[in-house]
């Protein structure tokens, strides 16, 4: 028995299973390459938007550098209208040594936290998993 298919042009055709089962294939398989390529072509532009923004990002980080050091700078002339200037300037190095020092011990806290880095409720479950499906053949073949 045959199936009646529309070909391109609209006429109505005598089409075989076979036949129609290659067309669906082969369609989407078109299909599929064109919305892989779809996908890169977005994938691209995408890509390009966020290498400017991490650009600007980076020109951000080193214009808050510059003001961070004009901001020390100011500190240091403002103590040193009280003092004098190798004082001051020693009182704010030893401010930010101490800033830096906190937040370096802070930091090495995180990363002893979030070491190793594996996913240890995710590896308990699966091995949860495993252990329940063992149990379960073991008991199916019994």
């Amino acid at each position: 028995m045959a199936d009646v298919a529309r070909t391109e042009n609209g006429q109505s055709s005598d089409a075989s299973v076979a036949e129609l089962v290659k067309q669906l294939s082969e369609q989407t398989s078109r299909l599929a390459r064109q919305e892989a390529e779809l996908a890169k072509a977005e994938l691209q532009v995408k890509g390009k938007r966020a290498g400017i923004g991490a650009g600007m990002f980076g020109g951000a980080g080193m214009f808050g550098f510059y003001a961070l050091g004009a901001l020390v700078a100011t500190a240091i002339l403002a103590l040193a209208t009280a003092l004098a200037a190798w004082l001051a300037a020693l009182i704010v190095a030893v401010v930010l040594a101490a800033i830096a020092g906190v937040l370096a011990l802070q930091g090495k806290s995180k990363i002893q936290q979030a070491t190793p880095p594996v996913p240890e409720q995710a590896t308990e479950s699966v091995k949860e998993d495993v252990q329940m499906t063992k149990t379960r053949a073991q008991a199916g073949r019994s």
